[in-house]
Order: C-alpha cells, then sequence, then structure tokens
C-alpha cells in the first residue's frame, strides 16, 4: 500500500519553538510587513509630491520629476535595489568621509524602506497625477469662486475627490509593495523568503516550507483585500454606485 503524502511530511517542522522554524518564518513575515508598510507610505509621500509637482510645478521640476518616473519604471526593480542599496550605501559613506566622519552602518530595515519607497514613489506619482485629473475642474473653480486658498483647495476639494480614483492604483501598489520584499533576500535581509530558504535548506524540506511561505503571502494578500474594500467603501460615500 503507498504511503499517505501527508505522512512524510514533517510537519513538526512549522513548531513555534525550535527545532521547528514556523517562530523564524513568522518573523521573516513581520519584518517584510515592517519593510512594506514603511516602503510604501515613503512611497505615498513622494507620489504625492510627485503628483503636484508634475501637474503644477515649473518646466524644470517637471522634467526632473519625468526623468524620475521613467527611469524607475523602466529598469528592473532587483536592479534599482541591487543599485540603491549597494551603491547608495558606497556613495553616503563617501560623502560623509568627505565631511570628515566615519563609516555609517545602515541598518537593513531602513535600507529596505527607502529602496521600496523609492520605487513605490515613481508608481504612486503616475497613479495620484491620474487621479487628480479626474477631479472635475468645475469643482476647482467653485472652490476658487468661494476664496479658498491652494492649501484649503487641495484639503477640502482636490484630496477628498481624488481618493475613489486613486484607491484601485494605490491597492495594487500595496499587494506589489508585499511581494517586491521578496527581493530584499538578494542584499541578505532576512524578510520572509530569505528566512524560507534558511529553513528548506537546513531540513531540505523544501516542498513544506516554500508552501507555508506562498500560505503566508496569500493570507496577508487577503487580509488587505479586505481592509481595501472597507476603505474603498468609506471613500465612495456619496458618490453614484458604478453602472
Amino acid at each position: 500500500m503507498a504511503a499517505d503524502p501527508a505522512t512524510l511530511i514533517n510537519w513538526g517542522l512549522l513548531a513555534l519553538e525550535p527545532p521547528g522554524w514556523g517562530g523564524v518564518l513568522l518573523g521573516g513575515l513581520l519584518n517584510s510587513i515592517k519593510i512594506a508598510v514603511g516602503g510604501y507610505a515613503l512611497g505615498l509621500v513622494l507620489g504625492t509630491g510627485g503628483a503636484f509637482g508634475k501637474l503644477y510645478g515649473g518646466p524644470v521640476l517637471k522634467d526632473l520629476l519625468e526623468v524620475y518616473t521613467t527611469l524607475v519604471r523602466a529598469i528592473p526593480e532587483l536592479v534599482l535595489i541591487l543599485l540603491l542599496y549597494y551603491a547608495g550605501t558606497d556613495l553616503l559613506n563617501q560623502l560623509m568621509a568627505a565631511m570628515g566622519y566615519g563609516p555609517v552602518d545602515i541598518s537593513g530595515l531602513a535600507a529596505g524602506i527607502f529602496v521600496i519607497g523609492v520605487v513605490q514613489g515613481a508608481y504612486s506619482t503616475e497613479v495620484l497625477r491620474g487621479a487628480i485629473k479626474a477631479v472635475p475642474a468645475g469643482q476647482i473653480e467653485a472652490a476658487r469662486a468661494y476664496g479658498m486658498s491652494p492649501v484649503q483647495i487641495m484639503r477640502r476639494i482636490t484630496l477628498p475627490a481624488m481618493l475613489p480614483h486613486a484607491i484601485p492604483g494605490l491597492s495594487n501598489l500595496w499587494l506589489i509593495a508585499t511581494k517586491d520584499t521578496a527581493l530584499l533576500a538578494v542584499v541578505g535581509f532576512s524578510e520572509l523568503t530569505l528566512v524560507t530558504r534558511q529553513a528548506a535548506g537546513s531540513t531540505k524540506a523544501y516542498l513544506l516550507f516554500f508552501c507555508a511561505a506562498g500560505a503566508l503571502y496569500l493570507a496577508l494578500t487577503l487580509v488587505s483585500n479586505v481592509i481595501i474594500r472597507i476603505i474603498e467603501t468609506r471613500a465612495r460615500r456619496g458618490m453614484a454606485a458604478p453602472a
């Protein structure tokens, strides 16, 4: 009689306590979430500034932002991560040495957030620019007629009106950010993919650990989808339902 495949899998390897690796995998997932949240937040800041700069900035600023978004979207993300992580750290230390300071030891978490944030910022710029352009011009003109300042128009009219148009694109960028954290394994940061490789390499249980990692990424995506759906529902309150 053939053995049951389930009996061939050592489920004890997923225990939270050693010799199980479950706690290590959850720690890697937590690091992935930290990088994704930090990088996504930084990307939103860069994207908001980039979108308004592209729409309302001067010619020089518009050209610089166009170069930024084009380069980031054209170069593969893995190459960007290697470039920003290694070359960026080396450049920073050279600048510190030129100013008479010693080398700076940059944490993997901070470097990961910066790298993901720069990548996310380029895509967020285009998503938010399109959302801002989707705001009816009549609403902006009405706000000006009421005497609102540009800051008041942005806070009271533009940002609330653009949010329903931006959420679908921004939600996709969030899900992309959670997956892009796996690319940081190539620079040695202990996120979920790297610790999964270490666990699988140590135990030779490749199927078990990579399926477990896939399940954790899936769980993160499902939870994210629920939160995104709640945010989108709240943002679209008072708007006509799509036909």
